[in-house]
């Protein structure tokens, strides 16, 4: 089969986020940058004239910023069904996931799929080309295969990870017993999807990590023993952890520790381990999970929206635990815009410690290669020889840059926030001119639509 291959020319501005070659926050900045890559995988970065002349597809990029493709570390995208419930938008986490219990019981195949692919394009539409997604409910047949198949649809590289909930109401868990699963159907189900989908290899556009869903929906062996199948297949493990001040109180009341030593005692530290929120986390849970290459999921937005707090992030990284930015679920954020991510987490360090607490080329630094570390992969979040070819472009000429030509990569976080003229997924062009070309959009959302009114209807709502 003959090769293909791909020329990205005239780049205003590129920006590798190659830190280790380049000993900066952000790796070599070029101007007048170009990449050329074959099959997928990146050959070469540097000046437009150093770099082959002829490709199957050449994109002139004039006046655009480019940087590696973002990483969306934790989500759940099903969620986009249920934006702005009007009970559930003034309340906190615990009140908030009671008030949308009643609704998601009502979600199945048909609402999993398409609102997986619909919140997939708003990312790649805002420069996402991998994310992870946390489906921890199942009603009415729905499977994550019917995620795996929209990511696939859209053609986004996706980490889908099996959530599940086993302690229900009348156990002293938060969830209503109609959401729960037994935890042996839970765990077969888990062994089902790993050797059934999971692609361990470089460059893999699907993998499946097991994800219980929190402390206060399952109990400390399903913890345990999803932890020791994880490790016998070598997938990653996923859960929240110490999100609100609620959390950190369930926690003491039900097993006597706080979340790190929780973590801990279940065997959930480690490098193939990711912890979503940690809004809570005092100074020597950091040190464990720094100590233990344990990986983090910060998620500014749903974190205010919820009124959990400000993530002590710039703590984190200090002490040299792994970070990943999170749009997460679209019923507690309401958008899935990794940039405008990017900005709030920039902005919640500067409103906690001071106007240098994190500057823009860091935050883009966690929103690239911090996400991609945190996911246990090192063939994405870096535009150099040997990576995939998962690139963003944002046009800079526009209104909402316009005054930035003083430092042109920390507007993408300043200013905007911008959507991305190209998405680039292992070479595959899926956002063109800021337009999807992967799924008509026209049918994507009447089919959303449709599935949003479903819901409204089967859950009584009237407005």
């Amino acid at each position: 089969m003959a090769s293909s291959t791909l020329l990205l020319k005239n780049v205003r501005l590129l920006c590798t986020m190659d830190a280790a070659a380049s000993h900066q926050v952000t790796g070599a900045e070029i101007t007048d940058g170009g990449v050329f890559a074959r099959d997928g995988i990146i050959e070469k970065i540097g000046k437009s004239r150093e770099l082959p002349r002829h490709a199957d597809t050449v994109i002139d990029l004039s006046g655009h910023i480019v940087i590696p493709g973002m990483v969306n570390t934790h989500h759940h995208l099903f969620q986009n069904l249920t934006r702005v419930v009007p009970a559930a938008q003034n309340a906190p986490l615990f009140g908030w996931l009671q008030t949308l219990y009643p609704i998601w019981r009502h979600l199945g195949p048909d609402h999993i799929y398409w609102s997986t692919a619909l919140g997939l394009a708003e990312l790649a539409l805002s420069g996402c080309t991998t994310s992870s997604d946390h489906l921890y409910i199942f009603p009415n047949g729905s499977r994550l295969d019917d995620s795996l198949a929209a990511a696939k649809a859209i053609g986004v590289r996706f980490h889908g990870t099996r959530g599940s909930m086993s302690i229900g109401e009348s156990q002293g868990g938060l969830p209503p017993d109609y959401l729960t699963e037994s935890e042996a159907v839970i765990l077969a189900d888990c062994q089902r999807l790993v050797e059934t989908h999971h692609d361990p290899g470089r460059y893999a556009m699907t993998r499946v990590a097991l994800a219980p869903c929190s402390p206060f929906s399952v109990s400390m062996d399903l913890m345990r023993e999803t932890a020791k199948m994880a490790r016998s297949y070598g997938v990653g493990l996923h859960t929240h952890l110490a999100e609100n001040s609620e959390d950190i109180d369930y926690s003491l009341a039900s097993f006597g520790m706080r979340p790190g030593d929780y973590a801990e005692a279940v065997g959930w530290v480690g490098a193939d381990v990711w912890h979503a929120h940690c809004v809570q986390l005092d100074a020597a849970e950091i040190n464990l999970f720094a100590r233990t290459g344990t990986g983090v999921a910060h998620c500014p937005c749903s974190n205010m929206r919820l009124a959990s707090g400000i993530a002590p992030v710039r703590q984190m990284l200090d002490a040299g635990v792994k970070v990943g930015l999170g749009v997460d679920g679209s019923a507690s954020n309401d958008s899935g815009h990794m940039l405008n991510e990017a900005r709030q987490a920039m902005l919640l360090q500067r409103v906690m410690q001071g106007g240098d607490a994190m500057s823009a080329r860091e935050s883009l630094a966690v929103a690239t290669r911090g996400g991609a570390a945190v996911l246990g992969r090192d063939d994405i979040g870096v535009l150099a020889p040997g990576y995939a070819a998962d690139i963003v472009a944002f046009d800079c000429r526009g209104i909402d840059f316009a005054g930035a030509a003083w430092d042109p990569l920390a507007a993408l976080v300043f200013c905007g926030p911008g959507k991305a003229a190209y998405t680039i997924i292992n070479g595959r062009v899926v956002v063109a001119d800021g337009k999807l070309q992967t799924m008509d959009t026209t049918a994507l959302l009447r089919n959303h639509q449709m599935m949003t009114t479903d819901l409204m209807q089967k859950s009584g709502f009237s407005g």
